[in-house]
């Protein structure tokens, strides 16, 4: 069915409400996050006090993160590289490339890490491509670039049918 290839394997709010835990019990070592919508607002350049707390309890935790985005390097090494945060720019999301660049960074196989973000059609149809464990996040704000823009309204059409078919087991605001 082609729209289980959208379907993420877990859905939780925002990224503090991934467990930690449960992805070490699963022999995860090595989070790939998307940036824009999933860490910080798309129109904002740099992570907040919160954000870098959340980073430094990932890796403390023993976590590996690379932040994949189709931003440029200017935009994602604007916020990557303060935080001493590896990145792939320019990922070409869905394609498979970034991720494999970003477990390559990692050093880890598919089975090792998962994928976060906020978009179906790019962070989690990409993922699930690869064979990552994924995780859709709700957007940070309500607005969006005019790409995705485009996007949301596919999304909105995809979680309908998947709604309708049974596969959710969350509730869309």
């Amino acid at each position: 069915m082609i729209v289980q290839k959208y379907l993420p394997n877990e859905y939780v709010e925002d990224i503090y409400k991934i467990d930690l835990e449960k992805l070490k019990e699963h022999g995860i070592k090595g989070i790939i996050t998307d940036l824009d919508n999933t860490l910080i607002a798309w129109d904002q350049p740099y992570a907040t006090e919160e954000l870098k707390s959340w980073f430094e309890k990932v890796k403390s935790q023993g976590f590996q993160i690379v932040v994949v985005s189709n931003n440029n390097k200017e935009r994602t090494g604007a916020f990557a590289e303060p935080l001493n945060l590896p990145f792939v720019h320019r990922a070409k999301k869905p394609f498979s490339q970034g991720y494999k660049r970003a477990l390559q960074k990692m050093n880890l196989s598919q089975d090792e890490a998962v994928m976060v973000g906020d978009q179906l059609m790019t962070d989690i149809f990409g993922g699930n491509r690869v064979g990552l464990h994924t995780i859709l996040v709700v957007p940070i704000v309500k607005t969006d670039g005019i790409w995705t823009r485009f996007n949301r309204m596919i999304e909105r059409r995809l979680l309908k049918k998947m709604k309708k078919q049974g596969l959710l087991f969350w509730e869309e605001n």
